[in-house]
């Protein structure tokens, strides 16, 4: 039923995660990801989806409340396809109440607002969406292939569209050199989005990837959990424009499990980071219980 390995956020862990696409649509893929290289892309078939749901109904999953369409970008299917495959979802899973998809700003910025609004009509409940930074030197370093300016473009069309969006960042990205812009810069992006969630992962260094190789060759310093945390501090002090935020570093790869409102919740995330640096033998995960 499944080709590969299968990424779903921690949100959808619960979620029966259906494969439309497989593998990501990038022709590079980022500096730091490890998720796709043993797949080529491509989009599933309509016959090859519908196989695939009543198997998934022949194993017990017929009452499916949420549902999560993997893999990288399944967004980036032509959106006749995604309203098919959305109401037969609907048609055949009668308690379903939210689908969500992964995407990148280009799958956004490919549809009019009329066929974003159309998924939503069809049942669309929330997009992911990777935006890793708002800093354009490492967005281009990373080879994410979009500047922060099109991610903001990309998600403030999904907003008008009125998808939820859950919008997720990097921490650690820029190493030692690049902290304190990638935090101003990250911070000020999401201001200007205003995501519905955001979700910060704690950058990993995967074998097999253009970031590990860097790191082997010296081009390239992982920041220290301290240090991961204090660019987690300054990230959430300079996001000041935010209403209703759901915030929350629950990722497997962090140091430091954190959920709260932005920026209501601020002052209490900022404390609960200060007592984490004063005691981190108490508050920080151990490496070993790290993961992608």
């Amino acid at each position: 039923m499944y080709e590969g390995s299968i990424w779903r956020p921690p949100s959808e862990a619960r979620s029966l995660i259906l494969q439309v696409t497989i593998g990501c649509s990038k022709k590079q893929p980022c500096t730091f990801c490890v998720s796709y290289r043993d797949k080529k892309f491509r989009i599933k078939t309509i016959d090859e989806i519908e196989q695939n749901i009543h198997r998934a109904i022949q194993l017990g999953y017929g009452n499916a409340k949420r549902i999560f369409l993997a893999d990288g970008n399944a967004l980036v299917m032509k959106t006749s396809q995604l309203n098919i495959v959305l109401g037969m979802l609907y048609n055949y899973f009668p308690q379903l109440e939210r689908i969500g998809i992964y995407s990148c700003a280009s799958d956004i910025l490919n549809k009019s607002v009329d066929e974003l609004e159309q998924l939503k009509d069809r049942g669309l409940g929330i997009i992911y969406i990777g935006l890793e930074t708002g800093d354009d030197f490492l967005l281009e370093k990373i080879k994410k292939g979009v500047s922060a300016e099109e991610n903001i473009k990309a998600c403030l069309k999904v907003k008008k569209a009125q998808i939820p969006i859950s919008a997720i960042i990097i921490l650690g990205l820029g190493g030692p050199k690049h902290t304190i812009t990638h935090a101003m810069a990250t911070a000020s992006m999401i201001d200007s989005i205003n995501p519905e969630y955001l979700a910060a992962l704690t950058l990993m260094i995967p074998n097999g990837t253009n970031i590990a190789e860097d790191v082997q060759s010296g081009l390239f310093t992982s920041l220290s959990p301290e240090e991961i945390l204090k660019e987690l501090r300054l990230l959430i002090d300079n996001m000041t424009k935010l209403k209703n935020t759901v915030f929350r570093t629950n990722h497997a790869s962090n140091y430091l499990s954190l959920k709260g409102v932005l920026i209501r919740d601020r002052q209490e995330l900022l404390q609960k980071i200060d007592d984490a640096l004063a005691n981190p033998s108490m508050y920080f995960k151990p490496e070993y219980f790290r993961g992608l």
